[in-house]
Parts: structure tokens; C-alpha cells; sequence
């Protein structure tokens, strides 16, 4: 019986969506946190009478015929790279990309990393880095004697020093963007890495030529609605009770046949 081998793809496929959206709500509060969503497609068919055969010599041909499907599997899990809201910290380190773009971020084996968590730290050098410690690129120092930071719309960081009337320039912060974001790699800590899917990255200056702009003081919050969440969950719970009654029911019948013979 082909009810049962079905119906226990379909409990393996809600399984796997009810995780998702678990992941989803676990981080309703991440900085820069992008929503999964799972695909599903249906397996293949067994074909008892092929559409478009002949019927008979006269060359009549099947309108329909009879395909017997096999269930469904995961197809995918693609994440949605919308933005998300921005919210004041008044952090004088803490950064927002408005738009596209992603800070570069190199990590301890030298691989470039690339995230929208713009909640920067200074390093015991004065370097600006990553909560984890990792240096974005290109490097920022901020010197010992400054009194206070500021960041302006195209990354320019600039630092105010003791002493001093103009403030002093001390680089400016490059985005970069990528054709295909669902592409990216995502390795935890809020980061991802370049892939074939994702294409090469490309660099440029925040505001311009399409890249989003920096917003000093911001962070930008995870783009998961709570509420859409609870909902597919109680429809996966759902549909994953359905599955479990067509194998009961395919048991039974079962049950009944083997009482028969």
C-alpha cells in the first residue's frame, strides 16, 4: 500500500518545516537576521496508463492517464533577504546598512566573511571589529585620545581629538553586494561566505551606484514576523496530524485485509 510510504514523507516534510520556523522564532531578536523558508515538490510518479499514449490503433491518444504520485520532499530552504527594521541603540559604534550591501569581515584563517550585524566594537588597539573579536575590512583604528566617533551616510568614519577643530578622517567603511543573496553561505555568528550560487562579490560605497547607506547609532533587527511564524507552525502541526490519521487508516486496511484472508 502506497498510503503508508506517502503519508510518512509528508510527517518527514512537515518535520522538517515545523524546525525551520522553529529556527525562525529562536531568532525573532538576532541582529540581521534573514527568515527560511522551506520548498517542497512532489517526488516522482509511477505512470499505470502514460498521458498522450494510444488508446487504440486508430491512433486515439490518452487525454489524461493515470500517474500515482510518491509523496514529497524538500526541494529547498531559501531565506529572505528583505530588510528589516532598523532600531536606535545610540551605540557610537553600532552601524545599519539601509539597503543592499554587506560589511566584510575577515576571519582567524583569513577567509573574507560578509554580514549586515553592524554592532562594532573597538579591539584593544583601537580596531574596529566584529563582537566576536574579527576585523572588518578595510581596517578602521580609532586613536586612543579621541573624544567621540562619527560614521556619515557613505561610511567616512571620523574621530573628534583632543585639542583638535576639524575632525580627523579615519577611513571609510566599503559594502558590497552579490547577485543572488539567497546564494550566500550562512556559517553562524550572523555571517556567510561567498559560493558559486551567490556569484563575486562586488565592492562600493555605501550610497552610491545602488548600495544602501550607513546609519550610525542603528541596528538593523531580524525580518521575521512572530505572528506569520505561530501561524505556520500550527498549520504544519496541522497537516502533520493529517498524515499521521492516513496511516492509521492505511494500517487499519491493513489490518482488515489480513483478518480476511
Amino acid at each position: 500500500m502506497r498510503a503508508l510510504d506517502i503519508a510518512a514523507t509528508g510527517l518527514q516534510a512537515q518535520q522538517l518545516y515545523v524546525d525551520v520556523t522553529s529556527q525562525n522564532l529562536a531568532n525573532v531578536n538576532t541582529t540581521a537576521y534573514k527568515l527560511q523558508r522551506p520548498e517542497f515538490q512532489d517526488l516522482l510518479y509511477q505512470n499505470q496508463r502514460r498521458v498522450g499514449s494510444n488508446s487504440s490503433d486508430n491512433g486515439t491518444i490518452v487525454p489524461t492517464g493515470i500517474q500515482i504520485g510518491l509523496g514529497v520532499k524538500t526541494g529547498a530552504i531559501s531565506r529572505n533577504t528583505g530588510q528589516g527594521t532598523l532600531q536606535n541603540t545610540n551605540g557610537p559604534l553600532d552601524i545599519a546598512i539601509q539597503g543592499r550591501g554587506y560589511l566584510q569581515i575577515t576571519l582567524p584563517d583569513g577567509t573574507i566573511a560578509y554580514s549586515r550585524d553592524g554592532s562594532l566594537q573597538k579591539s584593544p588597539d583601537g580596531i574596529l571589529v566584529t563582537a566576536d573579536g574579527y576585523q572588518i575590512e578595510p581596517a578602521i583604528t580609532i586613536p586612543q585620545d579621541a573624544i567621540s566617533v562619527s560614521i556619515n551616510q557613505s561610511g567616512e568614519v571620523f574621530a573628534t581629538i583632543q585639542g583638535q577643530t576639524a575632525p580627523q578622517s579615519l577611513g571609510q567603511i566599503q559594502t558590497v553586494s552579490f547577485i543572488n543573496d539567497g546564494g550566500l553561505q550562512a556559517i553562524g555568528n550572523n555571517q556567510f561566505l561567498e559560493t558559486a550560487a551567490s556569484g563575486s562579490p562586488v565592492s562600493g560605497t555605501p550610497g552610491l551606484d545602488g548600495f544602501g547607506t550607513i546609519l550610525q547609532g542603528y541596528l538593523e533587527s531580524s525580518n521575521v514576523d512572530p505572528v506569520t511564524e505561530l501561524t505556520n507552525l500550527i498549520k504544519a502541526q496541522r497537516v502533520y496530524e493529517m498524515n499521521t490519521k492516513v496511516i492509521s487508516k492505511a494500517d487499519d486496511m491493513l489490518s482488515n485485509l489480513n483478518q480476511s484472508v
